[in-house]
Protein backbone atom coordinates (compact mmCIF):
# COMPACT_ATOMS: atom_id res chain seq x y z
CA UNK A 1 0.00 0.00 0.00
CA UNK A 2 1.34 3.32 -0.78
CA UNK A 3 1.53 6.34 0.94
CA UNK A 4 -0.82 9.14 0.02
CA UNK A 5 0.84 11.94 -2.03
CA UNK A 6 0.82 15.36 -0.72
CA UNK A 7 1.61 18.54 -2.41
CA UNK A 8 4.13 21.05 -0.92
CA UNK A 9 2.92 23.77 1.28
CA UNK A 10 4.56 27.22 2.12
CA UNK A 11 5.11 26.18 6.17
CA UNK A 12 6.58 23.57 5.07
CA UNK A 13 9.62 25.01 3.60
CA UNK A 14 9.81 27.00 7.64
CA UNK A 15 9.10 23.05 9.07
CA UNK A 16 11.38 21.19 6.91
CA UNK A 17 14.33 23.98 7.55
CA UNK A 18 13.84 23.90 11.28
CA UNK A 19 13.82 20.51 11.56
CA UNK A 20 17.57 20.14 10.46
CA UNK A 21 19.85 20.35 12.97
CA UNK A 22 21.81 23.39 14.20
CA UNK A 23 19.45 25.87 12.96
CA UNK A 24 19.24 28.77 13.15
CA UNK A 25 16.74 31.31 12.26
CA UNK A 26 18.01 35.23 11.15
CA UNK A 27 15.52 38.02 10.02
CA UNK A 28 16.23 40.23 7.17
CA UNK A 29 15.68 44.45 7.36
CA UNK A 30 11.93 43.43 6.15
CA UNK A 31 11.32 40.21 8.46
CA UNK A 32 12.06 37.81 5.89
CA UNK A 33 13.42 34.10 7.36
CA UNK A 34 17.02 33.60 6.50
CA UNK A 35 17.93 29.68 7.74
CA UNK A 36 21.24 29.14 8.50
CA UNK A 37 23.00 26.60 9.53
CA UNK A 38 27.09 27.08 11.25
CA UNK A 39 26.27 30.66 9.79
CA UNK A 40 26.01 30.23 6.28
CA UNK A 41 22.17 30.79 4.93
CA UNK A 42 21.17 27.78 3.17
CA UNK A 43 17.44 28.78 2.41
CA UNK A 44 15.94 32.12 2.92
CA UNK A 45 12.88 34.19 1.93
CA UNK A 46 13.70 37.12 -0.29
CA UNK A 47 12.69 40.81 -0.69
CA UNK A 48 11.09 41.54 -4.37
CA UNK A 49 14.12 42.48 -6.47
CA UNK A 50 13.97 43.71 -10.24
CA UNK A 51 15.68 40.48 -11.05
CA UNK A 52 12.75 38.56 -10.52
CA UNK A 53 9.87 40.07 -12.06
CA UNK A 54 6.60 38.74 -14.07
CA UNK A 55 7.45 39.17 -18.09
CA UNK A 56 4.50 40.38 -18.52
CA UNK A 57 3.94 43.01 -16.33
CA UNK A 58 7.33 43.90 -14.96
CA UNK A 59 5.57 43.51 -11.50
CA UNK A 60 8.49 42.21 -8.69
CA UNK A 61 7.64 38.85 -7.17
CA UNK A 62 6.92 39.09 -3.65
CA UNK A 63 7.10 35.30 -2.75
CA UNK A 64 10.45 33.69 -4.12
CA UNK A 65 12.47 31.18 -2.07
CA UNK A 66 16.17 31.00 -2.54
CA UNK A 67 17.69 27.17 -1.46
CA UNK A 68 21.36 26.63 -2.15
CA UNK A 69 21.95 23.33 -4.01
CA UNK A 70 25.24 21.48 -4.37
CA UNK A 71 26.71 22.03 -7.48
CA UNK A 72 26.48 23.94 -10.73
CA UNK A 73 25.48 20.71 -12.39
CA UNK A 74 22.57 20.05 -9.80
CA UNK A 75 21.56 24.22 -10.69
CA UNK A 76 21.44 23.61 -14.43
CA UNK A 77 19.52 20.18 -14.21
CA UNK A 78 16.95 21.98 -11.52
CA UNK A 79 16.34 24.86 -13.85
CA UNK A 80 16.76 23.13 -17.17
CA UNK A 81 13.76 20.68 -16.52
CA UNK A 82 10.81 22.17 -18.16
CA UNK A 83 8.19 20.44 -15.40
CA UNK A 84 10.60 21.91 -12.58
CA UNK A 85 8.88 25.25 -10.83
CA UNK A 86 12.77 25.97 -10.19
CA UNK A 87 14.17 29.17 -11.95
CA UNK A 88 16.93 31.17 -11.84
CA UNK A 89 18.03 34.96 -12.68
CA UNK A 90 21.18 36.83 -14.00
CA UNK A 91 21.87 38.25 -10.69
CA UNK A 92 22.83 34.79 -9.51
CA UNK A 93 24.69 33.45 -12.48
CA UNK A 94 27.81 31.46 -10.71
CA UNK A 95 26.05 30.99 -7.39
CA UNK A 96 24.91 27.78 -6.19
CA UNK A 97 21.19 27.97 -5.96
CA UNK A 98 17.88 27.85 -7.54
CA UNK A 99 14.80 30.02 -6.84
CA UNK A 100 11.23 29.08 -6.39
CA UNK A 101 8.05 31.24 -6.19
CA UNK A 102 5.88 30.14 -2.96
CA UNK A 103 2.92 30.80 -5.43
CA UNK A 104 4.37 27.26 -7.06
CA UNK A 105 5.81 25.34 -4.32
CA UNK A 106 2.22 23.01 -5.11
CA UNK A 107 3.96 21.64 -8.35
CA UNK A 108 6.42 20.09 -5.67
CA UNK A 109 5.25 17.09 -2.94
CA UNK A 110 6.07 17.16 -0.30
CA UNK A 111 8.66 14.05 -0.94
CA UNK A 112 10.39 16.75 -3.36
CA UNK A 113 10.66 19.54 -1.17
CA UNK A 114 12.11 17.55 1.41
CA UNK A 115 14.84 16.42 -0.50
CA UNK A 116 15.40 20.29 -1.77
CA UNK A 117 15.71 21.47 1.77
CA UNK A 118 17.95 18.48 2.73
CA UNK A 119 20.42 19.16 0.45
CA UNK A 120 20.65 22.74 0.54
CA UNK A 121 21.49 21.98 4.16
CA UNK A 122 23.69 19.20 3.12
CA UNK A 123 25.55 22.30 0.76
CA UNK A 124 26.26 24.53 3.45
CA UNK A 125 26.72 22.72 6.58
CA UNK A 126 30.23 21.71 7.45
CA UNK A 127 31.76 18.10 6.49
CA UNK A 128 31.72 16.93 10.15
CA UNK A 129 27.38 18.16 10.89
CA UNK A 130 27.04 16.58 7.36
CA UNK A 131 28.62 13.33 7.67
CA UNK A 132 27.08 13.13 11.14
CA UNK A 133 23.45 13.68 10.21
CA UNK A 134 23.41 11.57 7.29
CA UNK A 135 24.98 8.75 9.37
CA UNK A 136 21.79 8.74 11.00
CA UNK A 137 19.92 9.02 8.01
CA UNK A 138 18.05 6.32 5.89
CA UNK A 139 17.50 8.25 2.53
CA UNK A 140 16.06 7.03 -0.39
Amino acid sequence: MSAKLRYARVEDVHDLALGMPYVKVEYGPRGNPIYQVGGKSFLFFRTPRPDAADPHTGERYTDVIVFWVPSESDKRAMVQDSASPFFTTAHFDGHSSVLLRASMIGDLTLQELTEVVQDAWLSRASPTRAAAWLGGQSRT
